[in-house]
């Protein structure tokens, strides 16, 4: 990363995974006074079973900071959705009363760890990340990006030739269905989640072959190379829009329950005036123009609740026994460290040289 921030977080992430998850602060720890707290860390109590930490009972562990400080999920460039959110944190601060800023992280561990932490107030967290927040860092969802028509989310679709002979799930025995990669959501865990109870088990049923993405699989249909695919249906609507396929040439067999693109979530020991003063405020904001354009044509934000909205994503996890739970984030934090390591191994690596064809004489026939 060209940022120095990226570096100083990606060192936080190091030292989190080398000594185990910085303590939480004071203000989250319940004590042996927890009754309940389900999949929480420790740190953090359930009683009222929303599967979200509760608010501190004593009013002295609540914060209410003169600065909120926000983030949203990370991308390649930190710096990008810090422009692209700008003018909502301009908005979130007069709306509040108070200093709202961005923090840029580098990766989802970091993230996690900024709330877990306390330096993180609100933050927009991924799909799976989302999970990890509310279990391990006491992070509470509230709302999701989305439009006047509905919120932000992509189902699972399992899609065939419109001119194929299959017209349901059980027509796919013995056939060869792409599945996307190992560790894709919705092109491998949530079919090998939902597709047993419906009557067909990947591998017993059908023959996984693994195309690689979501795209390949779609193309790999499109072409009759695969009978079948279950891909991420966003992934597909805009493979559409841009002409790559023609919606009209696939038929799908089966969809999933939506699951939820990103979550927006508080910090659990926030005072419940300025927390539901943020939610209110994230719930009225419309975005301006350039910024609908940036996220997808999302214009608003969508009351959420992690119960509801993240049942689906829940759902996976437990089919495949991939639990959201401190081994398998510092499984996962790993990997991030890993993948960043390698790209600046491969940015500091001198570039090949480049081959200069000799000039043609004037007249000369130009190549083929």
């Amino acid at each position: 990363m060209k940022h120095a921030m990226a570096h100083g977080l990606l060192a936080s992430t190091a030292l989190v995974l080398s000594l185990g998850f910085a303590a939480a602060p004071a203000s989250a720890q319940q004590g042996a006074a927890c009754a309940f707290r389900g999949a929480l860390d420790e740190a953090y109590c359930d009683a009222n079973r929303d599967m979200v930490a509760d608010a501190p009972a004593d009013p002295a562990k609540l914060r209410d900071p003169s600065t909120i400080v926000f983030t949203y999920t990370p991308v390649e460039d930190p710096a990008l959705y810090a422009s692209q959110f700008r003018p909502f944190l301009d908005y979130l601060g007069q709306c509040t009363g108070k200093r709202a800023v961005y923090f840029q992280v580098t990766s989802n561990a970091a993230q996690v760890e900024a709330m877990r932490s306390g330096r993180l107030h609100v933050a927009g967290f991924s799909t799976g990340p989302t999970a990890f927040a509310v279990n391990l860092a006491g992070a509470v969802p509230f709302a999701v990006k989305g439009n006047a028509e509905g919120y932000e989310s992509y189902k699972v679709v399992m899609i065939v030739r419109a001119d194929s002979p299959y017209r349901t799930l059980a027509d796919l025995r013995g056939k060869r269905v792409a599945h996307t990669s190992a560790t894709s959501n919705s092109g491998n865990l949530a079919p090998r989640a939902f597709f047993p109870g419906l009557g067909l088990t990947p591998e017993k049923d059908y023959q996984v072959v693994y195309s690689g993405g979501h795209d390949r699989s779609v193309m790999g249909v499109n072409a009759g190379d695969y009978d079948a695919a279950p891909v991420a249906s966003d992934v597909w609507t805009r493979m559409v829009a841009r002409g790559q396929v023609k919606r009209e040439n696939f038929r799908v067999l089966w969809e999933s329950e939506p699951f939820p693109t990103s979550g927006f979530a508080l910090a659990h020991d926030l005072k419940p005036e300025l927390a539901a003063k943020i939610r209110q405020c994230f719930l009225d904001y419309r975005f301006p123009e350039a910024m609908a354009k940036d996220l997808g044509g999302n214009d608003r934000f969508w009351p959420a609740t992690y119960a509801e909205q993240w049942a689906p994503v829940r759902a996976v996890a437990d089919a495949v026994n991939a639990p959201y739970n401190r081994a398998a984030f510092d499984a996962e934090a790993r990997k991030e460290l890993e993948a960043e390591a390698r790209k600046r191994a491969q940015a500091q690596q001198p570039a090949a040289p480049t081959h200069v064809a000799p000039t043609a004489p004037a007249g000369a026939a130009p190549a083929r």
